[in-house]
């Protein structure tokens, strides 16, 4: 098959193990970005499946339509940057794997390296002895201190047992059913959410972006946070109510915040807030990019495509596709 890939902006992928299952293929791997309808049509025209890097690009209908030789796109994880339904009218299958076994130990890692960093103002630290100064100000110790796992997945989970291992009391919160989860498995959850709020030291969001989560952190959430208070937000921005955040921070309610995602991705606008405010760690959506994580991503990616080729595709997102 002739296969494409885009947005792999390292030129990561022909190096992982993995990549040998796409031995055979006429492959094709784009190392930029571009979201330019025109440009994309043109390299992915003679595309008989297209490999996506998460949500770097999005795929929309009107690009679809041109795509006349296409039959498969092969990602792993959640699609919202994708359109089903374009996908199913021009007979495309989407496949991708939700790896619903798994967590992300990359982004359970990254979790924790930003709670650190924040807690210890490491970047600025970093920042004022490279110019030439010295200590840039006084950070928190962790132990002791309330960590709380706002939804609780697979992710959640683990940083909560990180968090657990550096001497921190761990409290839950999330919908009904996942905070009996965790109550099941020993963990204290929080009476209500307010009091969650106001609780916590650190307060990290590892939820799935769905429509019922859109903007379930909102400004009056955000203003029961301690001046000293972190949030950390690894998993989405959309989590968050548009413009709350910064508005939040603004006012010292929560003193700080740790984030790897953004509305807008790739983030370039160096005039951004979140960027430009002191009180913010920020990092560019790397939660998910280690060499480990990519080869554990791309071999279930790779293996779509081969299952497609062979004539019985699998995690098959919308199998009436076929059928066109």
């Amino acid at each position: 098959m002739k296969v494409a890939i885009l947005d792999d902006w390292h030129d990561t992928l022909r190096h992982l193990p993995c990549f040998s299952k796409l031995n055979g293929h006429d492959v094709a791997i784009w190392t930029d970005q571009t979201a330019d309808e025109d440009v994309l049509a043109r390299r992915l025209a003679d595309a008989e499946a297209l490999v996506l890097i998460r949500e770097r690009t999005r795929i929309t209908g009107r690009l679809l339509d041109r795509l006349q030789k296409l039959r498969l796109i092969s990602q792993r994880s959640v699609y919202p940057h994708v359109d089903v339904p374009a996908c199913t009218r021009n007979g495309v299958l989407l496949c991708s794997n939700m790896h619903s076994d798994t967590p992300s130990f990359a982004a359970a890692e990254l979790t924790w390296a930003l709670v650190l960093a924040a807690a210890r103002h490491i970047p600025a630290q970093v920042a004022s002895l490279k110019a030439g100064h010295w200590i840039a100000g006084v950070g928190r110790t962790l132990r002791g201190r309330t960590l709380g796992i706002y939804g609780w997945g697979r992710i959640g989970g683990v940083v909560a047992e990180y968090g657990r291992a550096f001497g921190m009391d761990v409290i839950v919160w999330a919908r009904e059913a996942s905070r009996e989860r965790a109550r099941s498995q020993g963990w204290s959850v929080a009476h209500q959410k307010d009091t969650f709020f106001a609780s916590c030291d650190v307060l990290s969001l590892h939820m799935r972006l769905v429509p019922a989560t859109l903007g379930v952190v909102t400004g009056a959430d955000l203003a029961l946070m301690k001046p000293s208070a972190v949030l950390v937000n690894t998993s989405r921005a959309g989590l968050i109510e548009p413009g709350a955040l910064v508005a939040a921070l603004k006012t010292g309610r929560p003193g700080g915040a740790a984030i790897d995602v953004f509305d807008t991705e790739p983030m370039r606008d160096t005039a951004d807030p979140l960027l430009s405010l002191p009180n913010v760690v920020a990092t560019p959506h790397i939660g998910y990019v280690t060499h480990e994580e990519f080869d554990l991503q791309f071999s279930d990616v790779f293996d779509q495509i081969n299952a497609f080729a062979a004539g019985s595709p699998i995690h098959v997102i919308n199998p009436e596709a076929a059928n066109r």
